[in-house]
């Protein structure tokens, strides 16, 4: 089994409703490199508002790869806390586990990988009157696979980006270009 440095990804994945989005942003890579090192770091000097915890499948049932989320967002209330700690931490530990039971990650590679995963959670989800918890753990836990995968396959190569390039635009900078920012 060839060594696992460091690998990154960004993935999306979108629901039917605007909070129905995830975009998580990974490192993954051996325990005993740099990621480990990094992993250890962020775990040990928490941040308020960005709280660093293991993706769980829940309370005392850590799963590997040792993931370990970072939020995007600045945390600032119970119900952003509770949806974060809950409905997508489950979604995330879940998508690594498929990931290792469809052979992205070796299982004798799980106990020596960690990921680092920069978690996004639409803060318009504050205003949402009734979450699709169901809906929400789905795109999170799609995400989780996907950005694992992309990572792992060195996605998307440097010959795709430079075949690419005058045809992908950024959505946000079309926005602004078309006046809607």
């Amino acid at each position: 089994m060839p060594r696992i440095g460091l690998c990154t990804a960004e993935a999306l994945v979108e629901g039917a409703e605007a909070y129905l989005t995830a975009e998580p942003e990974i490192v993954i890579g051996e325990l005993d490199g740099p990621v480990g090192t990094a992993l250890a770091g962020l775990l040990g000097n928490q941040v308020k508002g960005h709280t660093r915890i293991f993706a769980l499948l829940n309370c005392d049932v850590q799963v590997k790869p040792a993931t370990l989320m970072v939020s995007k967002v600045t945390v600032t209330s119970e119900k952003y806390t509770n949806v974060l700690m809950g409905t997508v931490q489950a979604a995330i530990a879940n998508g690594v586990l498929d990931t290792v039971r469809e052979g992205l990650i070796q299982p004798q590679q799980a106990s020596e990988l960690g990921i680092i995963y920069s978690v996004w959670l639409d803060p318009s989800i504050m205003s949402v009157e009734k979450i699709d918890h169901a809906a929400l753990f789905d795109v999170h836990r799609e995400a989780t696979v996907k950005v694992i995968r992309k990572a792992l396959a060195g996605e998307p190569t440097i010959e795709w980006l430079l075949e690419n390039q005058s045809q992908v635009a950024h959505y946000f900078h079309e926005l602004g270009l078309n006046g809607e920012l």
